[in-house]
């Protein structure tokens, strides 16, 4: 195969990278109705089990504990082996222990199988990433990953919504047998597709350096890599609090409603998916407008992101705060479109100011982050103040934390055209 860039921009080709890029996407949909039909499970689990709300968001915050955990070394599998070979094994692996969620007898165990689904999803992220990257012209990155990204609304209110339904119509244990299939068989596809030759780490010796090309980094180098990149930091730290605000919402605005109307959870499941899924509208939206504007200011990336995290915090604020009834579930739609405006931006920093052979790391980076930060903390902080003050109320202070992603990303704005210039150059080529 010919290097990338010879067929109009795209790594092999236009009709393949969209065959593959259908595959990621439905793989990482499958992720997220695994990882979340357990929110419309709750009720039924403290009816049987009789679990505080708090060990309700810890069975959500598992999954994201483990990612911490094992998202770095899954990484540098997927950077130094294979995108293909270790996407496939984990939507394998985290597929069954869904299924083996049906099988538990108490918290203990569900817990640890929850665990386990996250211990599957830890690589699936800078994995794709890295592959949509490589398989899209760079100035279509963020639509891509924008579009990639409407699966996780679209497979969060899924797996919200079939649980609930499931659960009232044959029991909770069906609907993690009945979400773990889908996946399993996509996973097994994953295998035969191409990959990109794994990327040799090397950068340019500059001339008063010796004789000039190029020699292979250290791990002084690869560390320089991420520390000396004040952009990527700043993107880190901020993706953190958009996060803590969407988990949290995922996992508790059913039972909000379920609570304050008296809604049956399959009815409150449904309606609090339809929030997140205008996520599937704000992503893709977010990606087009930010390469468009990138064509006038080159940091529109770190630029939108702010803007984005902005809206989306003030428009929850306003809702928990201002607005009630219907009134207040129209405003939740809005901020629903916009809690996932600034991802594919956010996401492509990720990958623009890097070394090529570093991408899926450098989001392993970035999910170690927002999980220790705000995905695994989200659903359990709502938990606590909810058993003391009232869910409402611990909705109505998750916004604050995005309002901080809006800060952060600003101030990274100002270090991402430095960063960019001192990437280097490689051209990406198929494995044979």
């Amino acid at each position: 195969m010919n290097p990338a860039g010879e067929a109009n921009g795209y790594f092999i080709s236009k009709k393949y990278s969209y065959y593959v890029f259908s595959l990621l996407f439905m793989l990482y949909a499958f992720d997220y109705i695994d990882r979340l039909v357990v929110v419309s499970l709750f009720p039924f689990l403290i009816k049987d089990w009789g679990l505080t709300d708090a060990q309700c968001g810890a069975l959500v915050s598992a999954v994201y504990w483990s990612i911490i955990l094992f998202t770095f070394p899954v990484s540098l599998l997927i950077d130094r082996w294979s995108r293909k070979k270790v996407i496939g094994l984990m939507a394998v692996f985290w597929s069954l222990a869904t299924a083996a969620c049906a099988l538990t007898k108490n918290f203990t165990q569900l817990f640890i199988a929850r665990t386990a689904i996250g211990v599957g999803e830890a690589g699936y992220a800078p994995g794709g990433t890295a592959m949509i990257s490589a398989l899209f012209p760079q100035e279509k990155r963020s639509l891509m990953v924008g579009v990639w990204n409407a699966s996780i609304p679209l497979g969060s209110a899924l797996g919200v919504a079939l649980g609930g339904i499931v659960a009232e119509h044959f029991g909770w244990r069906h609907a993690f047998g009945l979400v773990a299939l889908p996946g399993l068989a996509v996973a097994l596809l994953f295998f035969w597709i191409k990959d990109y030759q794994t990327v040799e780490l090397v950068k340019t010796v500059q001339a008063d350096q010796g004789a000039g090309g190029r020699t292979r980094m250290g791990t002084g180098d690869i560390i320089r890599e991420f520390l000396g990149t004040k952009s990527l930091i700043f993107t880190y730290l901020a993706f953190a609090g958009n996060t803590f605000l969407t988990t949290s919402l995922l996992t508790w605005l059913p039972t909000y409603f379920h609570r304050a109307e008296g809604l049956s959870m399959s009815q409150a499941g449904l309606k609090g998916s339809v929030i997140m899924l205008l996520a599937i509208v704000g992503a893709p939206v977010g990606g087009l407008l930010t390469d468009l504007w990138l064509k006038k200011r080159t940091n529109a990336r770190m630029l939108f992101s702010s803007l984005a995290s902005l809206v989306t915090a003030l428009t929850f604020l306003a809702a928990f705060t201002l607005f009630s009834g219907q009134g207040r579930y129209i405003v939740l739609l809005l901020g629903g479109m916009s809690a996932a405006a600034f991802s594919p931006a956010a996401i492509a920093v990720t990958q623009d100011v890097v070394h090529p052979g570093l991408r899926a790391i450098s989001y392993s980076f970035c999910a170690i982050t927002q999980n220790i930060l705000g995905s695994s903390l989200g659903p359990l902080f709502v938990g606590l103040v909810s058993d003391r003050y009232g869910l409402s109320l611990a909705l109505t202070l998750v916004p604050l934390f995005t309002l901080v992603s809006a800060v952060l990303y600003f101030l990274g704005s100002f270090y991402y055209d430095r960063d960019l210039a001192k990437v280097e150059k490689i051209e990406l080529r198929v494995e044979q």
